[in-house]
């Protein structure tokens, strides 16, 4: 553990994916601070969440990682990124598939092209039989699934994923959760997650980097060394959880 500084990163989950360094960056809005001096390291192929409370700069953390906004101090290098919203941003006029290849006609690829690339993925992601259902027709979780479908097929190396199941509810959210970590074993890449919700950065990272309220400053990194599959009720899943509790600053969700 280091406080206030980011921990080197010690990710094993393949060299062979280019990572992410942003070396004491701080980006302001006008008056607003949302992030101070942050440093972070995700070692290619490594899986680290963000956690923090709302308003850190989380999401900001993401924009600047993926180019779409440039710090006002400080350096990001990343490989070339691909950013999933918190929103789906599922076109309602397109099939599923059409919308999962969406990433691919963006690209220059024809429409039947990108069909063909993503539909090889549909059995994969539990979305066989619904290629052409429109995104009012599909269930949050699918909504999900297409959504990160689509941001996989972007073939970029790094993959900023922004409290992707923030808006589902608690059943489907730990069912995604499952899901996700069993799509990242089968496509690994490097991910930075954000999340407010630290058991999901428990369940699905390799290191948790917290950050303060507003400006968001590092204010712990926790390793996650953890076997895989993991569950809620693992007793080192509990501990890690409250521990980062604690160093946000929430109440501990343990029974006393």
């Amino acid at each position: 553990m280091q406080s206030g500084a980011e921990a080197p990163a010690t990710g094993s989950r393949g060299a062979e994916q280019p990572g992410v360094v942003l070396d004491g960056v701080t980006k302001a809005f006008g008056a607003v601070v949302a992030l101070r001096d942050v440093s972070l390291r995700v070692a290619p192929g490594e899986i680290v969440a963000v956690a923090g409370p709302s308003g850190c700069g989380k999401s900001t953390l993401l924009e600047l990682i993926c180019g779409l906004a440039e710090p006002d101090a400080g350096e990001v290098n990343s490989a070339p990124a691909a950013l999933m919203p918190q929103r789906d941003g599922l076109l309602p006029w397109l099939s599923a598939l059409d919308n999962a290849g969406l990433a691919l006609r963006a690209g220059g690829a024809s429409k039947k092209a990108a069909r063909a690339a993503a539909h090889e993925h549909f059995e994969a992601f539990g979305l066989t039989g619904f290629e052409k259902a429109r995104p009012a027709e599909l269930s949050g979780g699918m909504r999900q699934r297409v959504a990160f479908l689509r941001t996989l097929l972007a073939g970029r190396p790094v993959l900023c994923l922004d409290e992707p199941f923030g808006a589902l509810d608690a059943l489907t959210r730990g069912q995604m959760q499952r899901w996700l970590a069993d799509a990242l074993e089968r496509e690994p890449r490097t991910v930075v997650l954000v999340t407010h919700d630290v058991e999901e950065a428990v369940l699905l990272a390799d290191r948790i980097v917290l950050l303060s309220p507003r400006p968001g400053t590092v204010v712990e990194t926790i390793e996650v060394d953890l076997p895989r599959p993991r569950a809620r009720t693992d007793l080192a899943v509990v501990e890690l959880r409250e521990r980062a509790l604690h160093a946000l600053g929430e109440p501990s969700t343990e029974r006393a």
